[in-house]
């Protein structure tokens, strides 16, 4: 397996396995690499004939420079992981080498119909111009025939999705085909996140309680009288009782257009707590 740091490389690297015929599979990353991310590398080990997996913590989605400080970076580690799985390069760019002066203080500017005026766009204004910014960037520099992401970054997805259908129609992208993985728990049910390795024992045992109360409100939606209101408000509730946990939003909305919805119908319930410091996220389908 080879490291990757420049732009330049890559693409060099990149163009030799094209004019070889070679298929690539694209999984971007910020590292702290865990069983979640290992998932899709196999996926697109399996079905790619090379893989490259992007190791960047990407300064412009993040809102908080604390948060973006303290995220977790262990490239050796990660670097262990991916070879060990199968992957043939990871590209692990500074700041500096993926963006201009210019671009870092910049806000990319996209189209995004309205998916990012919810959620996690409504409670970190500017975030998801910065994935677009850096998966798009991505993308251009790798040309992958697909490129893998998980479900628990569910609005992340849906967003993609939309930039790469809006972008098909330009070519910009070729026959780019999006994969979308299924949330990766641990045994207990906690859904696999980089941010868990800021979480100590016990709050890890806290923060179960988002999980344990997203999978009984499938049931709760089952029950007569059970209305989407009533379930998202006990969802709220529930968490919130738990000592240790502070929900900062649960919405329960369609899957393709993010927006409120009356009925469990192809609805989706996404959820953002704090546990002690450490934000979480996950969701849920009806």
């Amino acid at each position: 397996m080879q490291i990757i740091t420049t732009k330049s490389a890559l693409q060099a690297t990149i163009q030799e396995c094209k004019d070889a015929g070679k298929t690539i599979g694209l999984v971007p990353t910020m590292g702290a690499l865990h069983a979640g991310h290992a998932s899709l590398v196999k996926q697109s080990v399996a079905e790619n004939d090379i893989t490259v997996v992007s190791v960047f913590v990407n300064p412009t989605q993040f809102n908080n420079k604390e948060d973006l400080a303290k995220y977790p970076r262990n490239i050796e580690r990660d670097a262990e992981l991916l070879k060990s799985i199968g992957a043939q390069y990871v590209f692990a760019p500074t700041p500096e080498e993926m963006y201009s002066a210019e671009e870092m203080n910049t806000t990319f500017e996209f189209d995004f119909a309205g998916l990012d005026k919810v959620m996690e766009g409504k409670m970190r204004p500017g975030h998801f111009n910065g994935v677009v910014q850096v998966v798009s960037r991505l993308f251009y520099l790798v040309r992958p025939d697909k490129a893998y992401f998980g479900e628990k970054d569910f609005q992340q997805l849906a967003i993609i999705h939309h930039m790469v259908e809006r972008s098909s129609m330009a070519g910009t992208f070729g026959d780019l085909q999006i994969v979308d993985c299924p949330i990766v728990r641990e045994a207990s049910g906690l859904a696999l996140s980089s941010r868990n390795e800021r979480l100590s024992e016990s709050e890890k045992e806290t923060a179960l309680g988002i999980s344990k109360t997203l999978f009984a409100s499938l049931n709760w939606a089952k029950e007569p009288g059970a209305t989407v209101e009533n379930v998202q408000q006990r969802v709220i509730d529930t968490i919130n009782a738990i000592e240790g946990l502070e929900v900062e939003y649960y919405e329960i909305v369609d899957q393709t257009t993010l927006l409120p919805t009356k009925t469990f119908e192809h609805a989706i319930g996404c959820v953002t707590v704090y546990c002690g410091p450490v934000r979480l996220i996950d969701n849920i389908k009806y």
